[in-house]
């Protein structure tokens, strides 16, 4: 082969070498990420999804593209989100933050897989059809936050036992808080004591929260663990503070914060799980035969620090069962 054909050759192949990576880049399937809150104060789920999808053999920007999608708090702007991203030709779709993205993602989409987050039953919601054979487009894991929300308010009683009135802060629009505060009020009456029910949907609404619970002068406080009041988890954690309050929340990043206490599920391993399910999919196996599956790991945290600051005597048998304790 002559000099100048071997030269033309090889620039011949660098022009197709670019195209070829570059159609190899756009032929990487797109995974949907829908969520009601902000990355500012989730982002940390994102990175226990992209870990599952580690986990499955797909990461992120080489085998695989993720459109992310955050309502900020604003719940109804779900909905257009969800159908965008269908739009888009997603080939998974991940709607976190409990019903309101899961009901957004399934009005959006029949055929498209959706992995959800259910705080409570997602059969008798009708998210899916049973919890082994999901029988539809629809299946991911279930918090059972109605539960976990007795089982908080008792651990509550135990940190503070001369606790008569305990106030509940709730997000009147996100749906499960109905079943979670009556399931709360059931344990209060079993207990001998009174439940304040507080709303709020938005930051002025917590500032007036708080005012109504020191009027009512309530001895602790309940933290519903919707995205909105998680993402606003910093101004709780100072308002309780400000207020000496003692306040549990459902997740440890609150007491990360400065928060007295917390029980519930890792969320960051919540979010792996559904991650590595994403990466099942990805492969070619079916949502409908996906199991609804459970939290692996939950986690109970105080903060001695907080504790200390409000006068409290953490009780030895419950801080023994704490699985990490803040010093």
């Amino acid at each position: 082969m002559r000099r100048r054909e071997f030269i033309s050759l090889l620039g011949g192949a660098a022009a197709v070498w670019p195209l070829a990576a570059r159609a190899q880049q756009q032929a990487a399937p797109v995974v949907g990420f829908l969520h009601p809150s902000s990355p500012e104060a989730f982002g940390h789920i994102v990175n226990g999804f992209r870990q599952g999808l580690n986990d499955a053999g797909f990461v992120e920007g080489q085998n695989v593209a993720i459109e992310y999608r955050w309502a900020r708090g604003e719940y109804d702007r779900l909905p257009p989100m969800a159908v965008d991203l269908v739009q888009r030709g997603v080939r998974v779709i991940l709607a976190g933050g409990g019903e309101v993205g899961a009901f957004a993602a399934k009005s959006a989409t029949s055929t498209i897989p959706i992995l959800i987050i259910a705080s409570n039953d997602p059969v008798k919601s009708g998210l899916v059809a049973s919890f082994n054979r999901p029988g539809r487009n629809v299946t991911g894991l279930m918090t059972a936050t109605s539960v976990l929300e007795a089982k908080k308010f008792g651990l509550l009683c135990e940190m503070v036992p001369n606790a008569r009135l305990v106030a509940m802060l709730i997000n009147p629009n996100y749906p499960p808080h109905a079943a979670d505060a009556i399931e709360v009020q059931s344990a209060a009456q079993n207990t001998g004591r009174e439940l304040l029910v507080l709303r709020a949907d938005s930051p002025p609404a917590i500032d007036l929260a708080f005012s109504t619970l020191v009027a009512q002068r309530a001895d602790a406080l309940q933290v519903g663990g919707d995205p909105f009041l998680v993402g606003r988890s910093q101004q709780i954690v100072t308002m309780a503070a400000r207020h000496a309050i003692p306040a549990i929340f459902d997740f440890r990043e609150s007491v990360l914060a400065g928060g007295l206490m917390s029980y519930g599920s890792n969320i960051p391993n919540n979010y792996r799980q559904l991650g590595q399910y994403a990466g099942r999919i990805l492969k070619g196996e079916s949502a409908a035969d996906l199991p609804v599956i459970y939290p692996a790991i939950f986690d109970f945290a105080i903060n001695l620090v907080t504790a200390r600051a409000l006068g409290l005597n953490v009780p030895p048998m419950l801080l023994a069962r704490a699985d990490e304790v803040i010093e």
